[in-house]
């Protein structure tokens, strides 16, 4: 039977441990309402320690409180040990997440920022949590007793092995780490490949690049195959992008008033136009004599890549009505048929000219 000091022992290292555990969920609930007050502010910096606090404040408090209970108690030496190693083992553990956590987020924070937007590049920020659960797990080994030499030296051994099992998975890997360590690509750039793929760039994680096209639908690209492509990055080094529209006059048009009628209209696209970029001078450029009327260009500049579609219906539409207002004729398509009299040897046939045929 117990001695009447144990109980007393006993008794005060569970009210500290009561104690302690009353103070782990004040500072649970304080935290959370610190986390909301964080929430709204502009930066992430405060969230991110706020978040930390949240992770360990309460089961440091539950791991401080066992211990000195445990001290208090004065188990037995081999008790007090294999507590002294479950304790520790338990820190290690919650530290080792609670720093993954914000070390991930920190790096997903400076990522966004030199990136230019939200989207959080998701490769960087697990392979910095990764590298630090690894830490984490063989300072846990370590601590328990289990000599981690054998074990790097048979990772070492069997790391050529695993590089070959999972060759297309690194070189995913290391062209997506290559992919955003140029900077050539970003999240929030829109691109087209020489394949064809076109849309925005909505992240670059650790093995494939996902696009999303002007239909709302998802391309995804494995990394090494994305790395090697050729494509054209329609936000860099700007935003804004000229593009060029084809027409065509009759012959018989007068080019000055085409030309002057054509920078009337392109002008006030550019300046009345949700997408186009106010005070842009438009460019007229007359470049061939057609089949069927004189050809000319117009170019114009957008503030990004997909504004150009409605910009070009709102040209079009425009131009149509000025031209048929100002009588200036858009030509349409003619053929010359050739129709010989049956029966006629050698017999010319009388030109037949058609609109629109074949």
């Amino acid at each position: 039977m117990p001695e009447p000091l144990e109980w007393v022992r006993v008794a005060m290292a569970a009210g500290l441990v009561a104690a302690l555990v009353v103070v782990s969920l004040f500072l649970r609930f304080s935290l959370r309402r610190l986390s909301r007050w964080a929430a709204g502010t502009r930066t992430t910096w405060d969230d991110l320690v706020v978040r930390l606090l949240c992770d360990l404040a309460s089961i440091l408090c539950m791991i401080g409180g066992l211990w000195i209970g445990a001290l208090i108690v004065r188990f037995q030496p081999d008790v007090r040990t294999v507590i002294g190693q479950t304790l520790s083992a338990v820190l290690i553990l919650t530290v080792s997440l609670a720093t993954a956590r914000l070390a991930a987020g920190i790096v997903g924070s400076v990522a966004s920022a030199r990136s230019g937007v939200e989207r959080s590049v998701t490769i960087f920020a697990n392979i910095t949590r990764a590298v630090i659960l690894v830490i984490g797990t063989l300072v846990l080994l370590q601590s328990l007793g289990v000599s981690i030499t054998p074990m790097l030296t048979a990772l070492g051994v069997g790391g050529l092995t695993v590089a070959l099992a999972l060759q297309n998975t690194l070189a995913n890997l290391f062209a997506g780490v290559h992919i955003l360590a140029s900077e050539t690509v970003e999240p929030g750039d829109v691109i087209r490949l020489s394949t064809g793929e076109e849309g925005e760039v909505v992240d670059v994680n650790w093995r494939k690049t996902t696009i999303r096209d002007i239909f709302d639908n998802l391309v995804i690209i494995p990394n090494a195959r994305f790395a090697d492509a050729i494509l054209t990055n329609f936000h860099q080094p700007t935003r804004h992008m000229d593009f060029m529209l084809q027409a065509k006059v009759a012959y018989d048009s007068d080019l000055e008033a085409v030309e002057k009628v054509t920078l009337e209209v392109a002008r006030a696209i550019m300046n009345h136009s949700p997408g186009g970029v106010p005070g842009y001078e438009p460019l007229v450029r007359f470049h061939t004599f057609g089949d069927t009327g004189v050809d000319f260009l117009v170019v114009l500049r957008t503030i990004e890549y997909n504004e150009q579609y409605p910009v070009k219906h709102a040209f079009l539409k425009a131009l149509h009505a000025r031209f048929r207002a100002e009588g200036i004729e858009i030509p349409l398509p003619t053929h010359n048929l050739i129709h010989r009299t049956p029966g006629a040897h050698g017999a010319g046939g009388v030109p037949v000219q058609r609109a629109g045929g074949d």
